[in-house]
């Protein structure tokens, strides 16, 4: 039995591979104890970890284990997981979604960091509650899919009024901006929350995208848990990679690339 874990942030995640089978399952980073156990009660297993729980996880467990570097094991994992899927790029940015965002360009022989941005999961998590006292992220999601920016966000066609836009009118001006032009109505929870989607995924976008053109590369791989039964911040990315020519890709488990490189590095 193999066994690859990404360590992280927000999440643990584990990808478990025996007779050619792969599992995956993930924990939070609070419950780390439970999955040292978990890998406490098994007497044989390659085990690999990689992310920045590593070092600790490594403490608590009785198994020797290999040890790799996030960024490298989630580049292996993503080069498996698109050959899995009959993707091929000879060159792309790869943007992890996390509880923050990396980015890395990367080609088909290695990656280096182009550069990040804090916001991702946890900005979702973290100023979701502020805006809505909202604690679960599944239910910050759910209650996403319903809202309506047009009244929280300010759109070029706001300010034209009408006119002709030199771009396209349903670009953003400014998150949040058309919140005082509106101050006397309400703003429901989904409306705040589907706001909060747009800045996440076009901040992530909008970098991924400035990353792409500094490596003269059109493609960009977005992977991350915070996409997982997402599909309103997905469309975000998606919409605005095509907006600004670029192919987004996603891949199936691509949260997992980093516990499968592990594995493999």
């Amino acid at each position: 039995m193999k066994i690859g874990i990404d360590a992280g942030g927000t999440l643990i995640k584990v990808v478990t591979e025996t007779n050619n089978k792969r599992t995956f399952k993930k924990w939070l980073t609070t419950q780390i104890d439970q999955v040292a156990e978990w890998l406490n009660h098994i007497d044989k297993a390659d085990i690999s970890i990689t992310g920045g729980k590593a070092q600790y996880l490594d403490s608590i467990i009785k198994h020797n284990v290999k040890r790799s570097i996030e960024f490298e094991a989630t580049y292996t994992g993503i080069q498996i997981l698109l050959k899995e899927h009959d993707i091929h790029l000879d060159t792309y940015i790869f943007s992890n979604v996390g509880t923050g965002t990396s980015i890395h360009y990367a080609t088909a022989q290695n990656q280096e960091r182009a550069g990040g941005t804090g916001a991702g999961g946890g900005m979702i998590q973290g100023l979701g509650y502020l805006l809505t006292q909202i604690s679960d992220y599944e239910e910050l999601v759910q209650t996403a899919i319903n809202g309506d920016r047009d009244k929280i966000d300010l759109k070029v066609k706001h300010i034209y009024k009408g006119d002709k836009t030199p771009i396209s009118g349903d670009l953003t001006a400014a998150n949040f901006g058309h919140v005082l032009q509106n101050i006397h109505d309400d703003f429901p929870n989904a409306d705040r929350l589907a706001a909060l989607m747009g800045i996440v995924g076009e901040t992530v976008t909008t970098v991924s995208i400035h990353a792409a053109k500094q490596f003269k590369t059109e493609n960009v791989v977005y992977i991350g848990s915070s996409f997982v039964n997402n599909d309103l911040l997905r469309n975000i990315v998606v919409d605005y990679t095509i907006l600004r020519g670029l192919n987004p890709y996603f891949i199936e488990n691509g949260e997992f690339s980093g516990a499968l490189g592990s594995i493999y590095c």
